[in-house]
Order: C-alpha cells, then structure tokens, then sequence
C-alpha cells in the first residue's frame, strides 16, 4: 500500500483470512473510495499470460473487415460488436460530445434466470466470432475468474464499510454483469479528434465495482479527483484498476465516490498509439432493491432503486442514435 490517492492494494492479507490484516486493509480501502473511488490490486491471483491470451484473440477479430464485424454488431448493452461512433460516455453525466474513439466486443451473463422477462432482457446468449474462434476459452476463462474476483471485492467492501462481509455479496446469488473489450486504435484507423473527443469521454460506470486491466499509454485512462483535477492514473502491469460504479456510490449513501474518468485520444506526438483495456462491470442480482445506508455512514439518502430498471436507463443514456 502506498500514501497516493489511489493506493495500491494487496489483496493476499485479505485472503489469507488474518482478522488484523483484514480490519486493516479494510480502513485504507475506505479511505480511498472516499477520496477518489478508485483502487489498484495486486495478489488477485489472474495470471498475465491469460490476459495476453484474450488479448491476442480480441486484435484479431478488431482487425477483421469492417464488413465482416458488422455482422456482430449489437446495441449498447447488447451482445456482440460496438462499431465506431456507437457510444459517447459522457453523455451519462450530461455532457455533449463526439462519439468516443473506440471499438468494442461486448459480453455479458447469458447463464439462464428462473424469470424469462428478465432472461430477454439480461441473460441472451453471449456472440462469438466465428472468424476468431480462439477468443472464447480465454474469454470464458477470464470472466469466470472476474466473478470470482468481484466477489471477493464485494466482501471487502462491506468490511470497509463497516457493514460486514455480507451487506454486497449476499446480493450475488445470481449477478449481472457487463463485460468489455475496448480497443483503441490510432489516428490512422479513428482520424483526427475533432474538438472535445475522447478514446472514452468524461464518465462514472454505472454498477458495483468496475475491474479493469488496461495498458499504459500516453492517451491512456485518466482519474478525476477534487484535489487535483484530471490526472493520468497510476499504472502497475500486475495490478488491476478497481473503481466504484453510480450504484454502489448510491449504495454508500455517496460515502464513496463514484469513479470520474476518462481515456485521451491517440496523442498528437504517438498518433499510431494503439491500446486494448478488458473492463469487467460488476453488477447483482436483478431485482435487487438498493437502499442508501443511514447516517452516519451514508452521507446522502436516496431513495430505494430496483438495481437493473437503474442500470438499465444509465446504459441507454450513452447510446449514440
């Protein structure tokens, strides 16, 4: 762990089960989502020859003809492929702005629900290329570990809340999730940014805990905080990137931040930059009721939201029509 505003976490303590270590790791981890709701871990256990794995898998399909990916394409929130010009983040928090410089395969839980209406809405099956049929086993395999690995976030965070281990994770019965592997290619694919563009504008996510294993680059992720503005957020190649979602903000009576970022276009000294983030969006079980925690541990009270009518306005939100 370190004194920045996003420390670095270490995750082995919490698993090992030490009750001290645990209270411990819980008091810094509090402390940081207060201040700018983001995190790294380390000791998560993901090998990084599974991460190059879906990586490598993922280019190949991103470097398909425009023709051929069209016939996965999907809408936000969807199943399958997000094209250039289908997204603008920052219209969530009511910012008008190009569409965002990216592309996307985008998966989601497809295992089936005992309700059909939420199955159509939340459980369809996931799309995999047929062009690329190396991207499934890695991509299964991470999301599996993923789920895992929220899990016990969601444990910890309720230790850190002071709420116990239960207060997150007894909703996880059944959970949601989103998953994202975004692509973002140089200027000589995307073009010039036009004034106020972003690989991925100003945003919160929109869930529970967001983990995220991104790449360091000069239009790399950018972290939001009130101390000192926007600036480039810590990178570990070992570490995974967690922040908080709108959600879990909620949740916490807006004890913990919700997460403000943003990714910066290809830059104009590396144009040819190219970087791939796999952004895992943790969500609960639908029809999950989420009531903001009482003073003094909440700072805001809310009022009570079912988890997926929320998520589900925030991801139409940034559709781009």
């Amino acid at each position: 762990m370190s004194d920045s505003p996003i420390p670095t976490v270490d995750l082995r303590p919490w698993l090992s089960g030490d009750a001290e270590l645990r209270a411990a790791l819980a008091v810094t981890v509090d402390r940081a989502l207060q201040n700018a709701g983001f995190l790294l871990i380390t000791g998560h256990g993901v090998e990084p020859g599974l991460r190059a794995r879906l990586r490598s898998a993922a280019r190949a399909f991103f470097l398909l003809p425009a023709e051929v990916k069209q016939r996965y394409a999907a809408r936000v929130g969807g199943r399958g492929w997000l094209g250039p010009g289908a997204e603008a983040n920052a219209y969530a928090e009511g910012t008008e702005t190009p569409p965002d410089l990216k592309e996307s395969l985008t998966f989601a839980t497809d295992e089936p629900f005992e309700d059909p209406v939420v199955n159509a809405e939340w459980y369809a099956p996931n799309v995999w290329p047929a062009e690329v049929p190396e991207l499934r086993g890695p991509c299964e395999e991470y999301l599996g570990r993923m789920a895992a690995l929220e899990k016990e976030l969601l444990s910890l965070l309720g230790c850190a809340l002071g709420m116990g281990t239960g207060f997150f994770s007894r909703h996880m019965d059944r959970p949601t999730y989103g998953f994202n592997i975004n692509w973002y290619p140089g200027a000589e694919v995307v073009g010039e940014p036009r004034p106020g563009q972003f690989r991925i504008g100003p945003h919160t996510d929109f869930g529970t805990v967001t983990i995220l294993d991104r790449q360091a680059g000069r239009g790399g992720l950018q972290v939001y905080t009130d101390e000192g503005g926007w600036a480039d957020a810590p990178y570990d190649p070992d570490a995974f990137t967690v922040n908080i979602g709108d959600l879990l903000a909620r949740w916490t009576g807006d004890r913990w931040r919700s997460g403000r970022h943003r990714v910066l276009p290809p830059p104009v000294d590396a144009p040819a930059e190219e970087l791939m983030s796999l952004v895992y969006f943790g969500e609960c079980t639908p029809g999950t009721l989420v009531e903001s925690v009482p003073a003094p541990v909440g700072r805001v009270a809310y009022p009570p939201v079912d988890s997926h009518v929320y998520l589900r306005a925030k991801l139409d939100s940034i559709a781009v029509d």
